[in-house]
C-alpha cells in the first residue's frame, strides 16, 4: 500500500506543481515553499487573451478526432485481412507495418513536406491530419491485428453458416466485440495526435492553424528570464486535464481492451 501511495505521489507531483505554478505570478513563481505566496487566475486569463489559444485547442481537438476516426476506419478492414485472411506474404506485410511504425519522424519529414505542399495542404488542418496518420495508422493496424487474431473462430464460422457475408461479419458481428480494443487503441492514437509537435510545427504557419503543443512552445519572450512561466504552466494544465479526464472516463474499456489483447480467447 505504501509503495502504491509513493508511486502515485511521484506520478502526480509534476501535475500538482504545474497547477500551483499556473496560479502564481512575479516573484512568487520562484518561491521555494510550495504553498506560500499569493494565488490568482490571471495566468489563465492572459493565455486566452494574448493569443488565440482557444482556437488552438479546437484545432487540436479537431485534428486528433479526425486522426482517430480515419485511423480506425482504415485500420479495421486492414487488420481483419491481416489477422483472419491467409495469403502469401502476410508475415512480411505485418513486419513492414511494424517497421513503418518505428520510423523516426525526422526520416519522413522532408518527403512528407513535399507531398503536403504539392497537394496544397500546407498550413491547413487536413494536411496536419494526413501527417499525423503516418504516425497512428501503422500502430493502429498492428494493435487491432493482434486483437482480431485472438477472437474465437467459432463465432466467424457460425456467422458464415447463417449466410453472413464479409461486410456483415466485420461491421455487425466483430465490431461490437472489438469496442474495448478500439477504445484503447483510439485513445492511444488520440494522445499521439494531441501531443504531436514536430509535424505541427513544420506543416503549420499561421496562428489560426496551430495546435496546442506549438502554441505553448511559442509562449516565449526574448530570453529565458522573460519566459512567462506562469502562462506556460497555465496552458499546460488546460491541455492536460481534459486528457486525464478522458482516460478516467474510458479506463474500464482501456483495461478490458488491453487485457483482451493479452489473453487468448
Amino acid at each position: 500500500m505504501l509503495a502504491l501511495v509513493l508511486l502515485a505521489a511521484f506520478a502526480l507531483f509534476p501535475l500538482f506543481y504545474a497547477m500551483l505554478t499556473s496560479l502564481r505570478g512575479g516573484a512568487d513563481l520562484f518561491r521555494p515553499d510550495l504553498l506560500g505566496g499569493s494565488f490568482s487566475w490571471s495566468n489563465y486569463v492572459d493565455v486566452f487573451r494574448d493569443q488565440p489559444f482557444g482556437r488552438n485547442i479546437l484545432n487540436s481537438v479537431g485534428v486528433a478526432t479526425a486522426v482517430v476516426a480515419v485511423s480506425l476506419v482504415l485500420a479495421l478492414p486492414a487488420a481483419w485481412a491481416l489477422g483472419r485472411v491467409p495469403f502469401r506474404g502476410r508475415a512480411v506485410l505485418l513486419v513492414t507495418v511494424l517497421m513503418v511504425s518505428m520510423f523516426p519522424q525526422v526520416a519522413v519529414l522532408s518527403g512528407l513536406f513535399e507531398l503536403i505542399r504539392f497537394f496544397g495542404l500546407y498550413d491547413t488542418l487536413p494536411g496536419l491530419t494526413v501527417a499525423n496518420l503516418v504516425l497512428t495508422l501503422p500502430f493502429t493496424v498492428w494493435v487491432l491485428t493482434t486483437f482480431i487474431r485472438e477472437m474465437p473462430q467459432e463465432v466467424e464460422e457460425a456467422a458464415r453458416m447463417d449466410g453472413a457475408r464479409m461486410p456483415t461479419l466485420v461491421w455487425r458481428i466483430f465490431l461490437p466485440m472489438m469496442m474495448p480494443a478500439m477504445a484503447s487503441t483510439g485513445l492511444l492514437a488520440f494522445l499521439v495526435a494531441w501531443n504531436e509537435f514536430l509535424f505541427a510545427l513544420t506543416f503549420t504557419l499561421s496562428a489560426d492553424s496551430r495546435t496546442v503543443p506549438v502554441a505553448i512552445a511559442l509562449l516565449s519572450g526574448a530570453s529565458t528570464q522573460e519566459l512567462p512561466w506562469g502562462q506556460i504552466m497555465a496552458a499546460s494544465v488546460v491541455v492536460t486535464l481534459p486528457v486525464v479526464a478522458l482516460v478516467i472516463v474510458f479506463q474500464r474499456r482501456i483495461v478490458s481492451g488491453l487485457s483482451a489483447g493479452a489473453v487468448k480467447g
